[in-house]
């Protein structure tokens, strides 16, 4: 039983001395404003984060954009026909290799033909009547599209149907 007494003054003791150092209204508002400037830090590291992997695509993809003329080339260099098989296997080994890089920093190609035509995804440079085909479906691709996650870096240009 004078273990409990002892427990009961030691806890009012405390309870007075914390009251002396810091009063429960004051710890209270500490406490309210400690928690308000936690919540504004943990936000502001997720909006640095976010900003920061914004420019990184951002910047990623206007790279990116610029050297998608030389896939375009190369990708032409493939299509050639030529007597010299080592030339072209070369070419090939080159486009890959360019195309697998691209890949590496999450670039992938736009889908286009046969696919329904989407303004978001497609620039429309042409329309033809085909009754084998449907409604605003793709039926020709000039120039390939590409894109980093839902950024558009480039349309395709394409032909659309109907």
């Amino acid at each position: 039983m004078a273990e409990n007494e002892n427990k009961k003054e030691e806890k009012i003791e405390n309870e007075e001395l914390q009251n002396e150092v810091v009063p429960k209204q004051d710890y209270d508002e500490l406490d309210d404003r400690y928690k308000r400037i936690l919540a504004e830090f943990e936000n502001f590291k997720k909006r640095s984060s976010k900003e920061r992997d914004g420019l990184y695509n951002s910047i990623l993809s206007d790279v990116v954009e610029i050297m998608l003329p030389v896939v375009d080339n190369l990708e032409n260099a493939a299509k050639v026909e030529t007597a010299d098989e080592n030339y072209k296997q070369g070419v090939e080994l080159v486009l890959k290799q360019f195309k697998d890089v691209l890949k590496t920093k999450g670039v992938e190609e736009i889908k286009a033909i046969g696919e329904t035509f989407d303004p978001e995804l497609h620039e429309a440079v042409s329309s033809i009547q085909d009754d084998n085909l449907g409604e605003k479906e793709i039926a020709q691709e000039y120039r390939k599209g590409y894109k980093i996650g839902s950024r558009v870096i480039r349309h395709s240009m394409v032909v659309v149907a109907n």
